[in-house]
């Protein structure tokens, strides 16, 4: 098992949602309802796991291999992203299902999300892969298992600051692992 493949099960989830919503009928609205609320609780537990578990490893691995600057821009950009897809999923509750407007909001909350795991994909997994060995990665996935299993009903969706993320994240790294966001672009902020 590897924390990096889960990650891809959970996205291959979402985009299967997201697709069931485009091919159940308007006056379903049941159906839509079920769906989508499913893919929300889905969405917010998938980010919560990710910050639980993931990103602060591929922090620690990161200034380890003495490439601090690029996984916390990586990281600091991702927590931005789960920002957003949060407050699209928000956005979704404020429209009548089936209405134009909460169509128009699923879709928006689908471009965030794509968006978000298509970086992911490119970057901060593939980095990983690179960095953190199959044993390690065979233990952050039974972590992301267990934490998205623990909290299968749902999580609280509550918006994080990137940067106050990344330092506290960094802060609970080992002390062999200096360097954290006293060097690179993030110290200033």
């Amino acid at each position: 098992m590897d924390i990096t493949e889960l990650i891809l099960d959970d996205h291959h989830e979402q985009r299967r949602l997201f697709a069931i919503l485009e091919q159940v009928g308007r006056t379903d609205t049941e159906v839509l309802s079920a769906v989508w609320n499913r893919l929300a609780v889905f969405l917010e537990l998938h980010a919560a796991a990710e910050e639980e578990i993931f990103y602060p490893v591929l922090l620690q691995v990161g200034v380890a291999a003495r490439r601090a600057a690029g996984v916390e821009e990586e990281t600091v950009d991702a927590i931005h992203d789960h920002n957003e897809i949060r407050d699209a999923v928000a956005e979704v509750a404020r429209h009548p299902v089936g209405s134009d407007g909460w169509h128009a909001a699923v879709a928006a909350a689908n471009l965030a999300n794509s968006d978000h795991m298509a970086e992911e994909e490119r970057e901060g997994l593939t980095d990983f892969r690179r960095l953190a060995g199959l044993q390690r990665r065979h233990e952050l996935a039974v972590a992301f298992a267990a934490f998205e299993t623990r909290n299968f009903a749902g999580v609280p969706a509550v918006d994080k600051d990137p940067v106050r993320y990344v330092r506290e994240a960094e802060e609970g790294l080992a002390p062999h692992s200096a360097g954290s966001l006293r060097i690179g672009g993030l110290k200033r902020q």
